[in-house]
């Protein structure tokens, strides 16, 4: 058994796209090592800034020799398949294949005896076509390959069984050394396999563990912040991208100067967060304190003394051009910024932004009755959809794109708008996601709603709907987020009438879009609910009864189908409407017609027939009162009463009798059992 020992040393490998080209490497390999034959007994992967590391252990030396039986052609058959036969077979002559008889005539059998390849010829191939194969998002042309690669590579180590394998990657060297930390070990460092790769590594200031490195940065920070008595803010993708960008991780702490204390919080975190990559500190009570820690990739001599003061003299400048922004952004009132809007365009076939604003105002009052009927100041919603969109043009958004909305909200309040319009302007954005806080507040879910609605509409109108995986305009999103609002919000929103109303309003592009965006709402709907364990059958099976928009509606009937179907009468009830429904289809295709008229009570020769009859004429009255009442529960209730009488018309009655007025009013009456289930969902649409 060998060892495979691979490093990639390159310049720095963005964060963002380290983990999955550890991943893509492994996959790569062992999936190359599988085809091949070559089984082992472990790999793993390993990335770092620097550098992208695979080991496989347990290797099998070389792969196992293959015996083979090989029918060739007929005894006697023409020379030039003969000729073929043997090439193909790698073989000489007949003399060394058998003659047979297979019971379908002699043909000739070759026994092929194939000696396994070594493992050191087959890595290289293996290896090189790997590492052209990885899939970077992005990657460049560098002076010492053909290949493109994320960022020029440096080096190549790689060793089989303790020896350099050679790779053939152009001018890129291949050999049996590395380096170690870029700052902190300047020398070339020898290595004899994995368990010395790691302890060199480890002596040069080099975490080439992934795993390993975050934890420590996570441990580092959490006694940092409780050195200063202080609580640090929670941020995974933060600590995922310093863990990228650090191979020898250092955690210093930094301070911020008490004048830009009194800048609005999420303004300090954003500029730490974002253009820093600074970890916020927070007071036990919750309010952010006025230092912050930051991931070194380097130890220094002072301790980090200068490390600290240029980070924090960075961080100064950053807060001073905020404090500027923000000083000057508070002179005009945001009700002065909209008329700008409308030098910025939305999309060139919906307008500007201001459009979009008009839009939304309107179409935010349309919907706000829905959000809590009579109790919503409509004056306040179209405030603050007037009012949403203002802060783009302020110099704070500009310089911090990813605080519109927040500092919409900080204005708002300085302007002296009521709370509930201030807190709309913040929230309207809102879910981006599936962890997102999601809106409550009627104002706030009001304007939230006609801002999503309005641009999947309009988008929809101009057919630019989401293809495959692409999805430009994050109309997947905008969708999820209006399924939360409603949903999470309760709200019986009736969404065609609101889609219809949205599209009364844009000035251009095609009518009639509400039914394909129900219908990709109902897709939507279906990866929402399958996170929670809702069948997406079920979904499919009220949405397919057409006409239904209203989504808390919708969930209580998928509800009370699956509560229904749990239970021995409605198992056994799916299995009756399926059996009558591939009868009537099962015929109707053979006969040409459709069964779909009412059975004539007078043809109904036998009990077990009338009584079925006689039942789907009661629960066809009290289902539908249910419906109304949209008791679905008990719809589904009064469905079960035709358990025991479907029962004995599929043992005592044969439809296909030799009578054809019998017959076909049998099949009226199947069909008139399958309309009798459609009334509650289309039962054809579930599964299992």
């Amino acid at each position: 058994m060998s060892e495979l020992l691979l490093e990639l040393l390159s310049e720095e490998i963005p964060a963002r796209m380290q983990s999955r080209a550890a991943e893509d490497l492994h996959r790569l390999v062992v999936e190359e090592l599988g085809a091949a034959q070559l089984s082992f007994r472990a790999a793993q992967s390993f990335v770092a800034s620097r550098r992208l590391t695979l080991v496989v252990e347990g290797l099998l030396a070389s792969q196992p020799d293959v015996k083979e039986e090989r029918r060739g052609p007929r005894v006697g058959a023409p020379e030039p398949a003969v000729a073929g036969f043997l090439k193909s077979a790698g073989i000489a002559s007949l003399a060394e294949c058998e003659e047979r008889d297979t019971g379908k005539g002699v043909f000739y059998i070759a026994h092929i005896n194939r000696a396994g390849r070594p493992t050191a010829e087959i890595l290289p191939e293996i290896l090189r076509k790997a590492i052209l194969a990885l899939p970077w998002p992005k990657s460049m042309r560098f002076p010492a390959a053909s290949f493109r690669w994320v960022r020029p590579l440096a080096q190549v180590l790689s060793l089989f069984d303790g020896k350099v394998l050679p790779l053939d990657l152009d001018q890129v060297p291949v050999g049996d050394t590395t380096r170690g930390h870029r700052f902190l070990s300047s020398s070339s460092i020898a290595i004899r396999d994995f368990a010395d790769y790691r302890a060199k590594l480890d002596a040069a200031y080099v975490m080439f563990d992934q795993t390993a490195r975050r934890q420590k940065i996570a441990d580092d920070l959490a006694l940092a912040a409780a050195k200063h008595g202080l609580v640090l803010k929670e941020d995974a993708g933060l600590l995922d991208e310093v863990t990228g960008l650090a191979e020898f991780p250092v955690v210093l702490s930094g301070s911020i100067d008490a004048r830009f204390m009194t800048l609005p919080p999420e303004v300090l975190t954003t500029s730490m967060r974002v253009h820093q990559k600074y970890f916020a500190l927070t007071e036990p009570d919750g309010k952010l304190a006025p230092r912050f820690l930051l991931v070194s990739n380097n130890l220094a001599s002072d301790g980090g003394a200068a490390i600290i003061a240029g980070n924090e003299r960075v961080l100064r400048a950053r807060l001073a051009d905020a404090e500027f922004f923000w000083n000057q952004d508070r002179k005009i009132k945001l009700e002065n910024r909209v008329p700008k809007l409308a030098e910025r365009i939305f999309h060139a076939k919906l307008g500007s932004v201001l459009d979009k604003v008009a839009r939304v105002e309107a179409l935010a009052a349309a919907i706000a009755p829905h959000v809590k009927t009579g109790e919503i100041n409509l004056e306040l919603v179209r405030r603050a959809a007037r009012l949403a969109k203002a802060d783009l043009s302020t110099g704070m958004v500009g310089e911090f794109p990813e605080l519109q909305g927040v500092m919409g909200r900080y204005y708002a309040l300085h302007d002296h708008e009521m709370p509930e319009t201030a807190d709309a302007i913040a929230e309207h954005y809102a879910p981006q996601g599936p962890s997102d806080r999601c809106p409550t507040a009627p104002v706030s879910v009001a304007v939230a709603l006609a801002d999503k609605i309005d641009t999947l509409v309009g988008f929809f109108r101009i057919d630019e709907k989401p293809t495959g995986s692409k999805d430009p305009f994050a109309l997947r999103r905008a969708a999820l987020g209006v399924i939360r609002l409603i949903l999470e919000n309760r709200l019986r929103l009736p969404l065609l009438k609101i889609f219809a109303s949205a599209e009364d309003l844009f000035t251009s592009g095609s009518r009639g879009s509400e039914k394909a965006l129900l219908d990709f709402f109902a897709d939507r709907l279906k990866v929402h609910l399958r996170e929670d364990g809702v069948r997406h059958d079920l979904v499919q099976a009220i949405f397919a009864l057409g006409g239904e928009d209203d989504l808390v509606r919708l969930m209580a009937r998928v509800a009370a189908l699956d509560e229904f179907l749990k239970t021995e009468d409605g198992a056994n009830l799916l299995t009756a409407y399926r059996r009558a429904s591939n009868i009537v289809r099962i015929e109707e295709k053979k006969d040409g017609q459709s069964h779909d008229e009412d059975p004539d009570p007078a043809l109904l020769r036998l009990d077990p027939e009338r009584a079925v009859f006689e039942r789907l004429g009661e629960v066809a009255c009290s289902s539908d009162r249910a419906l109304q009442q949209e008791a679905y529960g008990a719809a589904m209730t009064e469905l079960a009463r035709l358990r025991l009488p479907l029962d004995e018309f599929f043992d005592k009655v044969t439809v296909n009798c030799d009578e054809a007025d019998i017959r076909r009013n049998r099949l009226r009456l199947l069909s008139h059992i399958r309309r009798a289930f459609h009334r509650l969902a289309d039962f054809s649409q579930i599964e299992g």
